[in-house]
């Protein structure tokens, strides 16, 4: 078990959190929500002991080990890939070398034999037989490849670097378990794998996450940061949801009802209370109506933007043709005689693990990029709005937010333009900031007001969540489930996906691919689609063409 005890943080004059106590006890996962800003990875900081608070306490039950997700991608590049999984059980890695450098000694002694079969029975009472087969195990179940187990963190790509850490956290069955977003930079299929994994864990799991569908998935409780408190919740996220609502709804109900009673108390003492008859009636309402307190219902700090593309023209029945795509980057086929028809009605979700292959399709459909070979062709009536991985050229400048956004604008007045930034939160001085000094979150926010300005009928997304917190990610969700033109778009956001696109096509190792017609979630579990893909990436078959597909 892990708690918190009267924990205070201030930060100059603000309190970020006050008096915080709370207990996370072992078998539950704890997902911990809040606004941007409430203070989530600053809690788990002080869990972690990598903050201290103000003033409060952190408690640990004595021999319990605690496991942290770090957020360094470089710190271990000297390290072994195995190695540095391992590293995560401290102790058993010190056995490990102990051990090693003992039995490497040449002049042998007994006092070595002696510390030697010390180390042995620790190592055994740790299952340090098993650590390499346990390591090797977790890091396969995120995709990372055996042949990479052995080479130099440095040696491998930043999202390879991340499941490596994340490994690293779960490895040696900690006790209490940390984690911030640990789905950030995962492919669709490794947060499946570490949604099953969570699952199964049977100790204590605390995680801040924007991902609604693995916090409905994983978590047992709910902890809610909001006004510098935490307010804990049994269930998922839905379930949060739910539950914080409804207890609005009752709280307004009770001071509805109490605002009706003060209305009546008040009726009568202003009708008798000159009345000697009545004098005693109105004395005793006087007394009751004192007695009489509202409830106090503040507002949550979360803000809610607010996404609504509306193209300025219907799309006719030619979308998109694209045949025979192919595109080799840096000696590494990305695409491989991709072909495929869009209709007017596709929401279309790029997936797969190679996300590079998602962005090279997404920018030669843009024009951003030629292909190797094969060819596309847009339809007469799309006009295309684009929402790049990487908009950091966007904002290499010094214009304000309203000139930024204005230079895209077909209506050049100013308050047009305000209007599209108001629904994203930028409010009053917030449109004069220069766009160069804006945060990640504050960027995506720009791009789609950008997107919306645009009225295209054709959207391109690729990964629009990244940066974004749980508010914004659920506006984007309905502003995309309500737009009435087509979708392409790739997200990391299951939820998203599930409830946004009717046809999936996965970008498969070399460059492969399949196309289907159906929802995320029926194309996860379908059987067939697990055969082609296993088929499709060990590279014995071509793709099967649309009408095999059906």
């Amino acid at each position: 078990m892990i708690s918190a005890n009267g924990v205070t943080l201030r930060v100059g004059k603000k309190a970020l959190f006050e008096d915080v106590t709370i207990k996370f006890t072992e078998g539950n996962c704890y997902g911990i929500i809040g606004a941007n800003g409430a203070g989530k990875s600053t809690f788990l900081r002080i869990l972690s002991g990598q903050l201290e608070p103000t003033s409060g306490t952190v408690t640990i039950t004595p021999g319990q080990r605690l496991s942290v997700l770090e957020q360094d991608h470089f710190k271990y590049d000297d390290q072994v890939v195995l190695d540095t999984v391992m590293m995560g059980n401290a102790r058993l890695f010190e056995v490990m070398k102990e051990k090693d450098a003992i039995y490497a000694k040449e002049d042998f002694s007994d006092e070595d034999g002696i510390r030697a079969s010390e180390l042995e029975a620790e190592f055994a009472q740790m299952n340090g037989w098993e650590a390499d087969s346990d390591a090797a195990s977790l890091l396969n179940g995120l995709g990372i490849e055996t042949e990479l187990h052995y080479k130099k963190m440095s040696e491998l790509n930043g999202s390879d670097k991340v499941k490596v850490l994340l490994a690293r956290a779960l490895f040696g069955n900690p006790d209490i378990l940390l984690m911030d977003e640990p789905t950030n930079h995962l492919d669709l299929a490794a947060i499946d794998w570490l949604e099953e994994w969570l699952i199964g864990f049977e100790n204590t799991v605390i995680v801040v996450s924007h991902d609604r569908y693995f916090l409905n998935k994983v978590c047992t409780q709910i902890a809610d940061v909001d006004y510098a408190k935490i307010q804990l919740y049994a269930g998922n996220y839905d379930f949060w949801y739910e539950s914080s609502q409804l207890m609005i709804r009752q709280m307004k109900e009770a001071n509805r009802k109490k605002e009706e009673k003060i209305k009546e108390l008040q009726e009568f003492i202003q009708r008798f209370a000159a009345n000697a008859s009545k004098s005693k009636q109105a004395t005793s309402r006087k007394r009751a109506l004192e007695k009489i307190q509202l409830d106090e219902i503040r507002p949550s700090s979360r803000k809610y933007p607010y996404i609504d593309f509306r193209p300025e023209r219907s799309i006719g029945n030619e979308v998109l043709m694209v045949e025979n795509l192919s595109k080799t980057v840096n000696g590494v086929k990305l695409l491989d005689n991709v072909s495929f028809t869009l209709g007017h009605d596709d929401k279309v979700a790029f997936v797969g693990a190679n996300e590079q292959a998602k962005t090279v399709l997404f920018q030669i459909l843009m024009g951003e990029m030629e292909p190797d070979s094969g060819h596309f062709k847009w339809g007469v009536t799309t006009t295309r709005a684009y929402f790049p991985k990487d908009s950091s050229a966007e904002f290499e400048s010094d214009l304000p937010i309203y000139d930024w956004l204005q230079q895209y604008s077909p209506v050049k007045d100013m308050t047009y333009v305000r209007g599209f930034l108001g629904r994203m939160l930028f409010a009053g001085d917030d449109g004069a900031k220069p766009v160069r000094v804006l945060s990640g979150g504050e960027k995506v926010r720009c791009m789609l007001s950008k997107m919306m300005i645009s009225a295209s009928n054709v959207l391109i997304f690729d990964e629009p969540t990244n940066h974004l917190d749980m508010e914004s990610i659920t506006a984007l969700n309905n502003g995309m489930m309500k737009f009435p033109g087509v979708l392409l778009f790739a997200c990391r956001d299951h939820q998203l996906v599930e409830t946004t696109a009717n046809r999936i096509i996965e970008i498969l190792p070399g460059g492969k691919y399949i196309d289907k017609i159906t929802t995320y979630d029926e194309y996860l579990a379908s059987d067939e689609m697990a055969r082609k893909r296993q088929v499709y990436t060990a590279q014995e078959e071509e793709p099967l063409g649309e009408d095999e597909m059906e």
